[in-house]
Parts: C-alpha cells; sequence; structure tokens
C-alpha cells in the first residue's frame, strides 16, 4: 500500500489535490499560489497575502475575521511565502476540526472552504482598490519583517551569498521582497495585481484529512471557479560557467565569523541523478554524522556549526558555517578537503547505509503532519515530474557510491562569502 495516495482534478483554473486519510482529527486546506520571481512584482506579492488574510468585505476588521474563526472551534488561518528555484509561492493554510469528532453537526469543512472563498475572492475593498489602513498597516510589517533578516546574522549571510551568487538572476531577489520598494505601494496598484494573480498564476488546492471525495469536489467547484491559463514557465535553468570562484569578504560589528559556501549542482528535482545528490549531501553536510560537522566542528574544532543544504529547484548546495574570525582560511580549506573526499569515494558503506536510514526516516517523519505531506506533494508541481513517494524511497535506497562519486564531479564551487567584525580584514572581493 503506498504510503500517500493523492488524487489530482482538474477544476476550472486550478487542480485539486486530496489525500484522504484518517490519520488526523483535523482537516488541512492549503490553497498555493505560483509565479515566476521578477523584481517588479515581488515585493507587492510578499505583501499581498497579508492584507488578504487581515480583513474581508464580510469581516472588515482583523479581530472579526478572527473572531469567526475561534467560533469554528478554534480553526486556524495563515499564510506563508516561498521560494523554489526561481517561483515565489503565496500559501494560504487553514486547519479545522474533522466535524466528526463533534457532538453536534457544524458542517466545519464546508464552513471552512466558504471562508478561504471570502478571504481570497471577496477582499476588503474601496472601488478598485484595498482598504487604504489595511494596506498601509502590512506595509510597516513587511518592512520589518525584511530588516529582520538583516539583524539575524545567520540569515543575513545567507542573503548575501545567494545575492552575490546569482546576480543576474532572478534568484537572487528575496522572497519578502525589497525594502525601497515598500513605499512606492499603493492600494491601487496592489489590488491591480491581486486581479493580475487571479488571472495568471499556476494555483493547487489541497485538503488532507478524512473527506469525502466527490463531497470536496463538489463544494470546491461551487466556491472556486477561475478563468483558464496556461501558467508561466520559466525556462530550464542555464548552466553557468564559472571560470573563477567569487570569494566576497564583508566587515560588520560582528562577534562570530559566518561562513557561506555556494555550489552548483547541475542537478534538479527529477533529474535521474538527484537521489544520489541527496545521499551525497547528507554525507557531506546534511546531518550530525555528516563530514563537515565532525571535520569542522569536531575534529579541528573550527567552528560552532557546520552544514550544508540543497535548493532542489535550482540545482545549488549551500555550506553554512559559524567561524572565529581567525579561522577563515583554514576552515575554507579543511571544507575544499571534504568536497575532494567525496570525489575520491573516501566514504564508508557504514557511512552511506546511515544517511540514507537518516534521508529515509526524515522524510517519513515529514509526511506525519497534513503539513508536511503537502510539501512533499508540491515538489511535483514545481518540478513538473511525478514521483511518488514510495518510488522517491525506493529510487534513494537504490544508489550505489558509483552514483554519488560522479554527483560529486559534477559539483562546482561558485561563490565564498564571509562576513567577518570590524578590522578583522580589509573589506574586499577577490577571485581565488
Amino acid at each position: 500500500m503506498p504510503v500517500i495516495t493523492e488524487t489530482v482534478k482538474e477544476m476550472r483554473g486550478y487542480k485539486l489535490h486530496l489525500v484522504k486519510t484518517d490519520k488526523y482529527k483535523t482537516n488541512t486546506i492549503v490553497w498555493r499560489m505560483k509565479t515566476p520571481l521578477t523584481k517588479e512584482d515581488v515585493t507587492l506579492r510578499a505583501l499581498l497575502p497579508h492584507v488578504l488574510q487581515s480583513s474581508s468585505e464580510k469581516y472588515p476588521t482583523t479581530t472579526q475575521l478572527r473572531s469567526y474563526l475561534d467560533d469554528l472551534y478554534g480553526t486556524t488561518l495563515y499564510v506563508d511565502l516561498a521560494k523554489k528555484g526561481e517561483y515565489q509561492i503565496m500559501s494560504f493554510v487553514m486547519e479545522v476540526a474533522n466535524e466528526k469528532f463533534l457532538t453536534d453537526s457544524t458542517p466545519l469543512l464546508q464552513k471552512a472552504m466558504e471562508f478561504l472563498a471570502e478571504i481570497l475572492l471577496k477582499p476588503n475593498k474601496e472601488n478598485q482598490a484595498f482598504h487604504v489602513s489595511t494596506v498601509e498597516k502590512e506595509k510597516k510589517t513587511l518592512k520589518q519583517r525584511i530588516q529582520s533578516v538583516f539583524d539575524d546574522k545567520m540569515r543575513y549571510s545567507n542573503l548575501r551569498l545567494v545575492e552575490e551568487m546569482f546576480k543576474e538572476e532572478p534568484y537572487s531577489l528575496h522572497v519578502n521582497g525589497q525594502l525601497d520598494a515598500v513605499d512606492g505601494i499603493t492600494a491601487e496598484s496592489l489590488y491591480q495585481y491581486y486581479q493580475k494573480t487571479l488571472k495568471e498564476d499556476e494555483m493547487d488546492l489541497y485538503i488532507i484529512g478524512d473527506v469525502e471525495e466527490a463531497e470536496v469536489e463538489g463544494m470546491v467547484n461551487n466556491l472556486f471557479q477561475f478563468e483558464e491559463r496556461t501558467p508561466k514557465e520559466i525556462s530550464d535553468y542555464a548552466r553557468k560557467n564559472i571560470e573563477t570562484v567569487n570569494e566576497v569578504k564583508e566587515e560588520q560589528d560582528v562577534k562570530q565569523g559566518k561562513l557561506n559556501i555556494g555550489y552548483r549542482t547541475n542537478i534538479v528535482y527529477g533529474d535521474p541523478d538527484y537521489f544520489a545528490l541527496q545521499v551525497f549531501n547528507g554525507i557531506f553536510g546534511g546531518f550530525s554524522h555528516s563530514k563537515l560537522f565532525i571535520n569542522v566542528r569536531e575534529k579541528a574544532s573550527l567552528a560552532y556549526y557546520a552544514a550544508s543544504r540543497m535548493e532542489s529547484h535550482k540545482g545549488i548546495m549551500m555550506v553554512m558555517s559559524g567561524i572565529d574570525m581567525n579561522n577563515y582560511n583554514q576552515a575554507v580549506s579543511i571544507i575544499h578537503e571534504q568536497m575532494e573526499e567525496m570525489r575520491k569515494g573516501n566514504f564508508t558503506d557504514d557511512e552511506l547505509a546511515q544517511t540514507k536510514a537518516v534521508i529515509e526516516n526524515q522524510l517519513l517523519e515529514t509526511i506525519d503532519t497534513s503539513r508536511g505531506i503537502v510539501e512533499v506533494l508540491y515538489h511535483n508541481v514545481v518540478s513538473k515530474v511525478e514521483i511518488g513517494l514510495d518510488q522517491w524511497i525506493e529510487e534513494m535506497n537504490k544508489v550505489t557510491k558509483e552514483e554519488i562519486i560522479a554527483v560529486a564531479q559534477k559539483i562546482e564551487l561558485d561563490t565564498i562569502y564571509f562576513l567577518t567584525g570590524l578590522g578583522a580584514g580589509k573589506n574586499e572581493k577577490n577571485n581565488i
């Protein structure tokens, strides 16, 4: 029996994804909207879901809106923004109690779906503009969200690596937009952008829980109907020719250096060697038994943390490490050495088996939650490749040492970014 059974149906202008399971006492509803990242729209899009969730035509204040959710047995609503590859994705997430477990007969799923339709399709507006004070309030909050990245040096150094590594690519844009673009957004311009998203975005509705398929399909068909569209796609990611590694050092008043290294894997989700790349990353830096953790942090005592992670839809791997300012050269050298060890196949069968076991366990833990199920399934929407979870686990477990070595040969070092303390070295930008 499959780990997850997903039913996908084409509706008017969107896809309905149903995962029927009696594992939870709640039903989870996730509405996702996807479009390519652009500098012109990234900040508008970062603001839009927060404006939509704060009030609506029927619930013109946040207090009224949240009070109604409380009346629905504590139904929750939150919005989220994500960047997957060069797409910017808005999510509206609701979790509602399954009425089968209640003593009264309140049709909670129906009411939750009606509420989602209210939020998405009947916003709090005046003529052809959103409610002005709501937009201004959310603009202030968006500025705080953008600023918070600069205050958290771990997140900031990751942001700076991405900006330096992808200067000429949409991926350099931050999911929360640009600080200097927020003030220029008006209630009118945001409303125009909102109308554009409903016409052009690729839209997917996920419902996970103990629900009846025919009932849900009829329900959503009555509530959500949009114009048919051909969603905008990004062209296949171009392989970058790396002639010299870009090295960037930046000085700030920090006590701990932040070393971030970016590699181009030249492999994306759905490629035949994607599964070998997953295992490669696990052995190299993904877990506490990985080479980076053991050699940079434990053996050499150079780092407060050392790990690697992948962005599956852009074909990149990033190493993150917190180090003493004076340990830069040694830390970079040891990280390079570990990459060479992977290329030579200097890892044991035990490391390979342990990594596969941890990856499988991590994946099964992810799908223990309904939101985790959506995260796993949505990879297929972004990549336009259908990979079932059972197939994913099976292919990953079949990965051989030779396939990992072959993957290692494809990985190219692109950018090294180091955030260091004031006076720890002249602010510089070198090629190495």
